[in-house]
């Protein structure tokens, strides 16, 4: 079975064989960077489908929210740069064809080095977030829970919306995370997120119709089914903008932002290192160079002689 015969939707199959062809006559692409063109476009095309999307209802926050998966899957960055390229190309394609009006992938940005700081959330810029939600709502109240769980455990949002009620441990105040490669962690909740975390199951989980084969995931929508990646994504983007605050904020900026808090106090990197679920000590070490760089940075700023250069 070829690439486009693996793709169940035939509004995608249609949009693939174009975009085959348009690789072959119009770019006169050779047979292996058609393939390698294909075998990108079909990640976004999989993903689309589960989400219920067509070629043409395709928006740059699902474009996120598939660059976010691959990234949890631990692909290369020169494989995300690929990707993202491939994907231009696409929607280029479907513009020229007038499929589309738009292309959406045109807004997207290269991965930068992780090297380099990512945007991170400080104390006062989280309370201004959480302040965002109508706690009288229950979806919102969720979300607020959701947002202290991921700042408070530095968990991925993958294993966030995949967390099982048999993963909260009450007496130890620790969750059981199964992070990539199925590998299980400890990961402890503090107290007060804990809290919420309980009032949220007892106050409005447990007055949700929950669809057979959903019981299991702590996090559930009005539908009756798990949390998608994508939906914890836009409604955080929501929640900071609403705040005011001029970053660029994904759900992992919660947990470099707990990871470098961390690490910024003097935690021992291996116990963040555990905490994280990363595979090598040097992944987390990441974190001791971004700390470097933010009082750098700060000193910087606000040190007169330094603004002087």
């Amino acid at each position: 079975m070829n690439l486009v015969e693996s793709i169940t939707d035939p509004e995608w199959q249609r949009a693939l064989r174009s975009f085959q062809t348009y690789l072959r006559l119009e770019r006169q692409l050779s047979s292996n960077s058609v393939e390698g063109y294909m075998r990108d476009v079909s990640h976004l095309a999989r993903y689309a489908v589960s989400m219920g999307r067509r070629p043409e209802a395709v928006d740059l926050e699902l474009l996120h929210g598939l660059l976010g998966e691959l990234h949890d899957t631990g692909i290369a960055l020169a494989s995300q740069c690929r990707i993202i390229s491939g994907l231009r190309t696409f929607y280029r394609m479907m513009v020229v064809e007038d499929v589309t009006q738009e292309n959406p992938a045109a807004l997207l940005e290269m991965p930068r080095s992780s090297h380099h700081l990512p945007d991170v959330l400080s104390n006062e810029e989280i309370d201004a977030i959480e302040a965002t939600f109508d706690l009288s709502m229950p979806d919102q109240a969720r979300n607020y829970v959701i947002v202290e769980i991921l700042y408070g455990c530095g968990l991925r949002v993958s294993e966030l919306v995949n967390l099982h009620l048999s993963n909260i441990y009450v007496d130890d105040e620790c969750l059981l995370i199964t992070g990539k490669g199925d590998k299980q962690r400890w990961v402890p909740i503090n107290s007060n997120a804990l809290h919420l975390l309980l009032q949220y199951m007892e106050t409005i989980r447990s007055h949700q119709t929950i669809r057979p084969g959903e019981e299991v995931y702590v996090f559930i929508n009005r539908l009756g089914t798990h949390l998608s990646r994508n939906y914890v994504f836009m409604f955080l983007k929501a929640a900071v903008e609403k705040a005011g605050i001029k970053k660029r904020i994904s759900p992992h900026s919660l947990r470099h932002s707990f990871a470098t808090e961390l690490v910024s106090n003097g935690a021992d990197l291996r116990a963040v290192q555990e905490m994280l679920g990363h595979e090598k000590i040097a992944t987390t070490e990441i974190y001791t160079h971004l700390s470097h760089q933010y009082l750098r940075d700060t000193i910087t700023t606000y040190h007169p002689h330094y603004r002087k250069n």
